[in-house]
Parts: C-alpha cells; structure tokens; sequence
C-alpha cells in the first residue's frame, strides 16, 4: 500500500495534471497519507526541516514499520526536490497533535544554546515540548501543561520565549482561550496568566463570545499581539497591549481581561478569523504625498470554510486598517472567484489561513491562502486596498488544501487536509517578480 502511495506522488510530479499559473511544483511527500494541519519550516544549520502537525487517524510509519497514531512529522527538505521523513513522533489516540512550532535554544533566553525545540499540542489534552537537536532522533523535554478539554493554533515568540497557547481551561465558560506561559527555559516552563475576551471567563454571566483560534506576536519591539477568536461565524479582531498582557493582573476579571485590549474588530455573525497576520509599516503608494503621509499597519484576516458545497456565506480574506488600533475598519476583500473552477460543485470550497513567516521575500509584498478544493493563492498587497492574485496552484485529485507556510529562501509548503501530503512549490513567471529576490 505505502508502494503504491509514493507511486501516486511519483506521478503527480511527473504527468503536470495539477492546476497552476506562475507557480511549478518542486517536491511532495505522502505523509504517510496522514491528514495534516499546520506545517512549521526550520533551518537547522545547514539542513532545513519541515514540522508538520496531524489531525487523527492512523497509518504505518515506514521507518518503525510500526501503525501510530497520527502526531507529528519530521521531513528533511533541505533538497526541495526530494524531501525525506526523518521521525513520526506519534500523537494522542483519536486527537493527533495538529500544532507545532519550533525555537532555537541559541536565541531563546534560558535554553540549552546548542539544541532545537518543538512545542507541540498533544491531541486536545496537552501541550508539551521535544528536544528536536537531532530532529531524525526527538526526545520528549517537559509537559507545558495538561488535563486540558481544547488546544489550537499556538505561537511562541522564540526571541522572548514567550508562548500562547489554546487551550480549553476547566471553570472557563469556553473551549478554547488562551494561557500565556514562559518557555525561555523549555525544560521549565513557567505559567504566567490565563486570558479571553469578557465573557468567557469563569463565573461570568451572559452570552458567551465565540472561542479563541490563535494568536500572532509582532514581539517585544511592537508591542502588539493580534488575537483571532471564531472559525466561519461571531469572528472578532483583538489587539493587544503585549506589556500589560504579560505585566498586568492576572485573576481574570472583566477589568484584568479588558486592560490589555488597545483595538477589537467585530466581524459580521457569518463570518470567522482564523488567522490574523499583521503586515505593519506598509507604505502605500497612493498616500505618497498625502499630508499624513503613507505608512500604515493592516491585519489580514481570514476566515475559514467549514461547509461543502457552498452551504454558508463565502469564507474569505480581509484587510483591516489597524493604524487608527482603536477604531480598525475593513478595507479591502478578496476570494477565489467561484466561477473559475466551478469549486461550489467540487466539495469544500473558500478560505483557511494564511503563511505567517515574516520573511523579507515576501512580507508587504506577498501573501499565500489556503483555499481547501482551490489551492493555495498567491496575492498582491503591495496595495492592501486593492488585493489581486499574481499565481496559484492546486493540487491534482481531490485537494483540501489547509494550511499553508513560506520559509526564506522562497520555497512554499502546503499540507493536506485529506490524504494529498505536502507538496512544495516556488513562484515563477511575473508572480516571481513581485516578491523580493536578493
């Protein structure tokens, strides 16, 4: 059966029956046919790598001959054009481990200097973190914090250590907020606040906001952190002040929880953020001699498709203008035009996520979406008011194209919700143009 997979893949590559403009196919790996969420592209010396996270199931891993339990994989991508597994670590029956993220101990503050560290979910109950030095050899470190009922989509800042974690929290009236732990030290990890909208915490009464999806870290320097709550409904925008989240009080009243929040964005009730992605100190060319000048901070916000065949309002991709952080307001809207490939009728069709690298080649310039059965998307932000797509690619069979991630020598990944694996893509033609290529 695995023979006839990796002939499967050999063939994708070879006979062109995928749909594309202006980006080629480089690699792909079957993943063992795993269903998979978010992939994570680390360089680890000389050698780049891939983490992936995998929703559950179950398949055989070649290298143990051993059925697991769907967790994390470990893929050698340092030749594109021929990635190679390293390690499965396996994840939690029936839950997978869908996150994961990756630090280096040389930049974070209290590690080991000389090791590699994974943070990953462990099915719905946990989350902990491997020793990934040797990323074909991982060895467990430290359970974050577990007996959770809910994880999600984590960020960790590897400069500070700081990380934010999804996670459903007994007594919390929802099943994913959010619980700010230090991991400077991975091997210690150090609990620092619980955290949500008003609402969602424990003993509040009244109507429950939707729940925490992920959060992104523009750092130290900026000072922000962008929340995004809700899936394809109730979606909102959050901005926080990332001093008095990690500084202020913590016992999670309404005051404690509001005093962080600089900006909220309440999306309409069909409408979700999965990912919320800042693009800061854009210069747009059309403010060129404007008196206030054309620098301006924009959050790309994208919901997420949960229906087939079209059975909810069109999930999509947003710009917001956060320059005014108190008063953001949509500015643009983009969607894959169903028309172009029929894609109502093709199964699961609209938005997911959005790559959330901060690489120069394409930061400002450049962002890709996930579009489940229509690929992924390459569009131009150069000026977010007018967003357009320069390139895409879908996969050839019935693609569920999740998640999506870039990493800085320009090579794109995207994983599968079904059982496609990852394939690796660069941009060519005029799409190649519009990144920046040194």
């Amino acid at each position: 059966m695995a023979r006839l997979f990796w002939l499967a893949i050999a063939f994708s590559l070879s006979a062109g029956a995928h749909e594309s403009r202006d980006m080629e196919l480089v690699g792909a790996h079957g993943l063992q046919g795993r269903s998979a969420y978010q992939p994570v592209i680390q360089q680890q010396g000389e050698r780049w790598v891939a983490y992936v996270g995998h929703h559950a199931g179950r398949a055989t891993n070649p290298l143990t001959g051993r059925e697991e339990d769907n967790g994390t994989s470990i893929v050698e991508v340092t030749d594109p054009r021929a990635p190679r597994l390293l390690a499965h670590i396996p994840g939690e029956p029936g839950a997978g481990a869908q996150m994961v993220r990756v630090c280096d101990g040389a930049k974070l503050p209290r590690a080991d200097k000389r090791k590699a560290y994974l943070l990953r979910t462990r099915g719905n109950s946990a989350h902990e973190v491997f020793d990934v030095t040797d990323p074909a050899r991982p060895v467990f470190v430290a359970t974050v914090v577990a007996n959770l009922s809910g994880t999600h989509k984590n960020w960790w800042e590897c400069d500070t250590g700081i990380a934010y974690l999804v996670s459903g929290v007994d007594g919390w009236r929802t099943h994913r907020m959010t619980q700010v732990f230090d991991l400077s030290d991975p091997a210690r990890p150090r609990f620092i606040r619980n955290f949500g909208l008003p609402g969602q915490q424990p003993g509040a009464k009244g109507p429950v906001p939707t729940g925490l999806h992920g959060a992104i870290s523009a750092g130290p320097e900026r000072n922000r952190i962008y929340f995004g709550y809700g899936t394809n409904a109730d979606g909102v925008l959050q901005i926080v002040d990332r001093r008095k989240l990690l500084q202020g009080p913590a016992q999670p009243t309404e005051a404690n929880l509001l005093q962080p929040q600089v900006g909220r964005l309440d999306l309409p009730p069909t409408l979700g953020a999965h990912t919320t992605f800042p693009i800061l100190d854009v210069e747009v060319p059309e403010f060129a001699r404007d008196r206030v000048g054309a620098k301006r901070n924009f959050v790309l916000i994208v919901n997420e498709a949960l229906t087939y065949n079209c059975g909810e309002a069109r999930q999509m991709a947003w710009l917001a203008d956060v320059t005014s952080e108190s008063r953001p307001m949509i500015v643009s809207g983009w969607t894959v035009r169903e028309s172009s490939g029929n894609f109502c009728a093709r199964g699961r069709f609209g938005a997911h996520s959005s790559n959330e690298s901060f690489t120069p080649i394409y930061y400002r310039r450049l962002a890709f979406i996930s579009f489940f059965n229509a690929g992924v998307r390459a569009v131009d932000i150069r000026d977010p008011y007018r967003p357009a797509e320069v390139a895409h690619f879908i996969p050839e069979g019935n693609p569920l194209t999740n998640n999506v991630e870039v990493d800085s020598r320009g090579y794109i990944y995207i994983v599968d919700r079904g059982s496609l694996g990852m394939h690796i893509l660069a941009l060519t033609g005029e799409a190649r143009k519009v990144a920046n290529w040194r």
